[in-house]
């Protein structure tokens, strides 16, 4: 390598360092080269697709997405010990949203460049080149269709092309050139097939977006404050801006006031709503579980057949059977009417109001239907607790109330199936339960 060479590689890989960022631009290590990746500028509103006669089944085939940002073409290449002088750079170019077809004209191109620009450096004119006149080159317009190129139809193509071929490779108008065209074996579409292709688009793009959005500085027009993207959020359907600490307080009242619904964007007239992951995202996770918990009522309230077991301390979810009135709840056997929430009466008229009631006073009277149910249930679980409480004793495993008719004192949850003690309420030995009875120490002696 002359002098002259090792000059001109160094002060080219260094200018490349200084001009480029590490995501663009890396410098190997153990050779000459390295590897550039090229992230193309998208027109607006740029759109993605895939054939409903594609080879390969996609469930999303025909649909269209529309996207701002495409995963980078990545350049891989090494110098030679007689670059610039004699030699062209040695290189790879990968892409994956590129067919093997249209990789393989631009490789064709970057040597026509190196042509151009024999005896100078040239990797500043092929990473130009790239970035800037890639999708015009190959005639890439929106919607651009993704393809994947047969591997069993291409020929590899060992010798360089020459600096005059051209050839009109399109993406939406060249996408109907033959794949059995020559293919360079410089060119790799690194990517198994169509549907994670799609998929790697799509999450390439949310992520750069996101990444977009955090750098830039926004207005909040609830505080009219400047901040960095990072410290604001967006609604997605309208893109509306505010910062999360403002946004953290209007949701916070919304919620405590039961206001799950309405947890809309704060422009007047705006009809977006904020998504529960952006949600989860600003309050406190009680706060959280409130909201999930109102707006999971909220839902099933709009469905016909599912009502709520009227029990305050419940509160499941009942799916109604069609042409009945009985709900039973499958957490606390609590039998209900569906129409008035009250106990189950079978074929008596419902009590759903407080002027059907003759126990009603005055002041019950004044309140309104739905109040009046909740007091009525209220004072129902009051009437169950205080009968448990004088015909019942607790489980002192599980808790659950169990009344005795008849029978020994050595007693079986119908919970837990522990057994225990009916005098002592002491929990007794599964294998040998009646040792607590014959023993004499015991204060429950011969009491069984």
């Amino acid at each position: 390598m002359s002098s002259e060479d090792r000059e001109a590689q160094e002060e080219e890989l260094l200018a490349l360092a200084n001009i480029y960022d590490g995501d663009e631009f890396r410098k190997a290590e153990s050779v000459q080269g390295g590897e550039i990746r090229i992230h193309l500028d998208l027109p607006q509103n740029f759109k993605i697709f895939v054939s409903g006669n594609s080879n390969e089944y996609l469930q999303n085939s025909g649909f269209e997405y529309a996207i701002c940002f495409l995963p980078p073409l990545v350049l891989n290449f090494e110098l030679p010990p007689d670059y610039p002088s004699t030699s062209p750079p040695s290189f790879t170019l990968s892409g994956k949203w590129l067919s093997p077809t249209q990789l393989s004209a631009v490789c064709r191109h970057l040597d026509r460049l190196w042509e151009e620009h024999r005896g100078s450096v040239v990797l500043f004119a092929w990473m130009q080149f790239l970035k800037e006149e890639t999708l015009a080159y190959l005639n890439i317009v929106s919607p651009f269709e993704l393809k994947m190129g047969s591997q069993k139809k291409v020929q590899r193509n060992t010798a360089q092309a020459s600096p005059t071929t051209e050839l009109d490779f399109g993406g939406a108008a060249g996408s109907d050139v033959d794949e059995e065209e020559v293919v360079d074996e410089r060119a790799v579409q690194d990517v198994e097939s169509l549907s994670s292709l799609i998929r790697e688009i799509l999450d390439f793009d949310q992520a750069q977006q996101i990444k977009s959005f955090n750098g830039k500085l926004f207005l909040c027009n609830i505080c009219f404050c400047e901040k960095l993207g990072s410290e604001c959020m967006y609604f997605m359907e309208c893109r509306h801006v505010y910062c999360k600490a403002c946004l953290k307080d209007y949701f916070e009242i919304q919620i405590r006031d039961g206001q799950v619904q309405y947890l809309n964007c704060p422009e007047p007239k705006c009809p977006s709503v904020a998504t529960p992951s952006q949600v989860k995202e600003l309050v406190e996770a009680e706060l959280f579980a409130r909201y999930d918990r109102l707006l999971l009522q909220s839902t099933l309230d709009q469905m016909a057949d599912v009502v709520c077991c009227p029990r305050l301390c419940c509160q499941l979810p009942v799916i109604q059977e069609p042409g009945c009135t009985m709900g039973i709840c499958s957490s606390c056997n609590f039998a209900f009417c569906t129409l008035c929430r009250l106990t189950y009466h079978g074929v008596s008229p419902c009590k759903g109001t407080a002027d059907d009631d003759p126990d009603a006073d005055e002041v019950n009277k004044r309140l309104s239907t739905s109040k009046y149910r909740r007091r009525k249930i209220k004072k129902e679980e009051m009437k169950s607790k205080q009968w448990l409480e004088n015909n019942s004793k607790s489980c002192p495993c599980c808790g659950t109330p169990i009344q005795k008719v008849e029978g020994c004192n050595k007693m079986t949850c119908p919970g837990c199936k522990g057994y225990f003690c009916w005098i002592c309420m002491n929990s007794l030995s599964q294998e040998r339960p009646y040792d607590h009875f014959s023993n004499p120490d015991s204060p429950c002696f011969k009491r069984c």
